[in-house]
């Protein structure tokens, strides 16, 4: 799966698609964030153009990528992450 970088608060954390398929197919897409000491972030967004996940994931920016961390979930919380922390 492709994966992107993101810099936050001097973090570097890399995004990629969870690839979990729930009842809602490719309404909602699940993004895992991972950083290098092994915390892992989950979120989930509808896209609003493609709905394959990986270019669904390309199409969005730094901006929107950064919203979308400060929605992310611990993985602990996340069924895409099986519970673990």
């Amino acid at each position: 799966m492709p994966r992107r970088s993101i810099t936050i608060e001097g973090q570097a954390w890399t995004v990629s698609p969870t690839g979990r398929v729930t009842q809602y197919n490719r309404d909602e897409i699940g993004v895992r964030f991972q950083r290098a000491g092994g915390e892992v972030r989950v979120a989930r967004f509808a896209p609003l153009g493609t709905r394959v996940p990986e270019d669904a994931l390309a199409e969005l920016s730094e901006f929107q990528l950064l919203e979308l961390f400060q929605r992310s979930q611990p993985s602990w919380t996340s069924p895409e992450t099986e519970y673990r922390r």
